[in-house]
């Protein structure tokens, strides 16, 4: 089932203790951009299709990064695309975002979507070793 856009942003607001919605738009907006990049296939398209469609749509940019983040590096960049953010703050936002994000995919496929990113991205989903690798 997908997550209606009020319900998602509201989740995230709450988790990230924002002021407004439009700080809690910018980072799902900037996390989701992000994300999307690391992402192919079914597991990408999957994840899309549990989420509001305006974020959905950023997930599935055609953009790809041209090698994979490391969870450390990932915060970085967020920070750097966030407006005055440090990367203790944007570990915040990502936290709020992607934990949003895991709870509207389960587990089945939040495991899925961390099998396809290096190792540590399961603890800015909020779910130590849920992609354990065999």
């Amino acid at each position: 089932m997908t997550l209606r856009w009020e319900a998602f942003l509201d989740e995230v607001r709450e988790r990230g203790e924002y002021d407004t919605p439009q700080e809690a738009e910018r980072a799902a907006r900037i996390v989701l951009a992000l994300l999307g990049a690391h992402l192919v296939g079914d597991v990408r398209a999957e994840l899309a299709a549990r989420l509001p469609e305006t974020v959905a749509l950023i997930l599935l940019n055609p953009l790809h990064a041209a090698e994979p983040l490391s969870h450390e590096r990932f915060v970085r960049a967020t920070a750097a695309w966030i407006e005055g953010a440090t990367e203790a703050t944007a570990l915040g936002d990502i936290g709020a975002v992607l934990s949003t994000v895991a709870d509207a995919a389960g587990d089945d496929l939040t495991g899925r979507v961390l099998l396809q990113l290096p190792p540590g991205y399961d603890l800015l989903f909020g779910r130590p070793t849920a992609g354990i690798r065999p």
